[in-house]
């Protein structure tokens, strides 16, 4: 029987396997951000050096602001000193650091493709849960605990149980102006937000095939979402195109060595996954969230559910609770919803292409609604400003920040306001996600940008022609 991508790298890495149902497993790379400064902290009591410093890298995104990148611009306290203690750390244990006022500076999942640091066949680790999102690469990549990444630094390992598998195959071809945002939000939806617990996800079909990394990225973003342990694509030659000459991929001979393992990864054609599961690409729309969870996703044609035409009746329970919360009714077009606000970034829509595709709609129009907008890195950043796309946003109202995580994790200053409404571009939904209070309505940068000149729910399909 053959391997899926998945066993190949688990079976790489595996060190030694454990008593109690658990193996150890080498980490070929470990991503940092400030919110690591607990695992720090956890080394220096215990008295513990960084096993291999040359393989971690770190940035600031979390806590920073998108006002300013200066350090002074942190107005909260507490951010402000973790966001120095990563300074501190990396100093002292000789790790690779790109710090506020570096080109490289970003999200850490937008950095970490960027650069060439995230590869084909890695285990790569990050103490944030979407870690995932380095999977478009076909890396073994998730997120981990204080306790789990304090391991890591100290011997770059981590105890793991091996996951169950799941395929899910998109076939066929998308239409007009469904994005990658959608194709996830579509599959979360079939799934339901513990779908795929136990389970790593390999993305696969025509319609994974064809996309962009920046769309791989973007579906890999959200696997957690549906419950996975990670999500993957296997690495193919759009793979090996984008890695090329990036700052820390291989070089030379070491390249040509790299891609003849890096080809050898993807499943074998009679690999058998634990699921596997089909859409039809033909079937998907643009879509939007109702609810605080990201599988409450529809498509924007269709209308608030009704909670008492759900049979089972805890579900139905939440239902209500959702509806409540969101201050919506059951049989509302989606279209009719107003929305307050609207943000474009985060990890999962903050790159360059998704900034493109929200700019192509901001030019059509003025923002009815304040809108922010904070590209995934600094290097988007400024690649966004060499195209003149800061300047489309700014002249249809649009304010344009510097990159972090800004809004979508409302612990750095850019909130929604209690019983505000977001139309957002980030990965999460939930209860005050964005705020105490908030609101959010998950969709595509395209979908975002259409919200923000009309100032609620909008087929982008309606603007765009």
């Amino acid at each position: 029987m053959g391997l899926t991508l998945y066993e190949k790298i688990w079976n790489a890495h595996r060190v030694l396997d454990g008593d109690d149902g658990q193996s150890l497993l080498h980490v070929a790379r470990h991503l940092v951000h400030d919110g690591s400064v607990h695992a720090f902290q956890f080394l220096k009591e215990k008295g513990l050096a960084v096993r291999a410093p040359d393989q971690v890298v770190a940035t600031p995104d979390h806590g920073i602001s998108t006002r300013s990148h200066v350090m002074a611009a942190i107005t909260d306290a507490e951010q402000r000193r973790v966001v120095e203690r990563l300074v501190e750390n990396t100093q002292a244990h000789g790790i690779l650091h790109f710090p506020l006022g570096d080109p490289r500076q970003g999200i850490v999942h937008v950095v970490g493709p960027e650069q060439g640091l995230t590869q084909p066949g890695m285990v790569l680790v990050c103490g944030d849960s979407h870690t995932s999102t380095h999977g478009a690469l076909g890396a073994l990549a998730f997120g981990a605990g204080a306790s789990e990444i304090t391991h890591v630094l100290a011997t770059q390992s981590t105890w793991q149980r091996r996951s169950k598998t799941l395929r899910v195959r998109v076939e066929g071809e998308r239409g007009a102006h469904v994005s990658a945002k959608d194709v996830i939000l579509a599959i979360i939806a079939k799934l339901g937000s513990n779908g795929a617990v136990g389970h790593v996800i390999e993305y696969a079909g025509s319609v994974i095939r064809a996309m962009s990394i920046e769309e791989r990225l973007t579906v890999c973003n959200m696997s957690i979402e549906a419950g996975a342990r990670a999500g993957m694509v296997a690495p193919d030659d759009t793979t090996f195109a984008y890695l090329h000459g990036r700052a820390y991929a291989p070089k030379g001979a070491l390249w040509e060595q790299a891609l003849d393992h890096w080809r050898s990864l993807p499943s074998d054609v009679d690999a058998r996954f634990d699921i596997d599961i089909a859409l039809d690409a033909h079937a998907l729309q643009p879509m939007v969230t109702w609810g605080n969870s990201p599988q409450d996703g529809l498509p924007i044609t269709a209308r608030v559910p009704n909670p008492q035409d759900e049979p089972d009746s805890e579900k139905r329970a939440g239902m209500e609770r959702a509806l409540a919360y969101m201050g919506l009714q059951a049989g509302m077009a989606l279209q009719d919803i107003a929305v307050d606000q609207v943000f474009i970034g985060s990890c999962t829509n903050g790159r360059i292409e998704d900034l493109r595709a929200a700019a192509a709609v901001a030019r059509l129009g003025q923002a009815k609604v304040p809108v922010l907008v904070s590209p995934g890195s600094t290097q988007v950043k400024r690649e966004a400003e060499r195209e003149g796309l800061d300047q489309i946003f700014k002249q249809a109202g649009f304010e344009w920040r510097e990159s972090g995580c800004s809004m979508c994790v409302g612990m750095n200053g850019d909130l929604v306001a209690s019983g505000k409404r977001c139309a957002s571009t980030s990965n999460r939904n939930f209860v005050g996600r964005q705020g105490p209070g908030s609101r959010t309505h998950l969709m595509g940068p395209a979908m975002a940008a259409a919200a923000a000149l009309t100032g609620r729910l909008t087929d982008v399909r309606s603007l765009v022609k």
